[in-house]
């Protein structure tokens, strides 16, 4: 699938997407899709295959991204290829729990940036 062909996303999709550099393998999981009235549908994803620096973690590498809130047209201009669909999804129940809980009260949003950019800005707000 081509990304013009891109706008039909669905639960249990594995994509390629534009990484960041030394990122190339990385792929995103389309695990969870929420409809929003005023911001359209939220796409829930979760990446693996990164090389994020995280001084919190053990070995201050971490690998994955259990959850990552994004637009539509955020995740239209980030992925490259569809891989595959059906596939097992991670779990992110857990960051999902803490995003919704802040996003109800008005404390958290979606990211509306391209995927490797949101990466980017993870990475940047843990190691501050």
């Amino acid at each position: 699938m081509s990304v013009s062909a891109a706008g039909n996303f669905q639960e249990g999709q594995v994509w390629n997407y534009q990484t960041r550099a030394g990122e190339e393998s990385s792929r995103l999981y389309i695990v969870q899709i929420d409809p929003h009235e005023k911001l359209g549908p939220i796409y829930h994803i979760a990446l693996d295959g990164l090389k994020l620096r995280n001084p919190h973690i053990e070995g201050g590498l971490q690998i994955d991204l259990p959850h990552l809130p994004i637009s539509e047209a955020a995740l239209q201009s980030s992925v490259t290829q569809l891989i595959d669909s059906g596939a097992p999804m991670p779990d992110i129940s857990e960051g999902y729990g803490h995003w919704k809980a802040a996003f109800d009260a008005d404390e958290g949003g979606i990211f509306t940036i391209p995927v490797a950019q949101a990466v980017e800005y993870i990475e940047k707000a843990v190691n501050q």
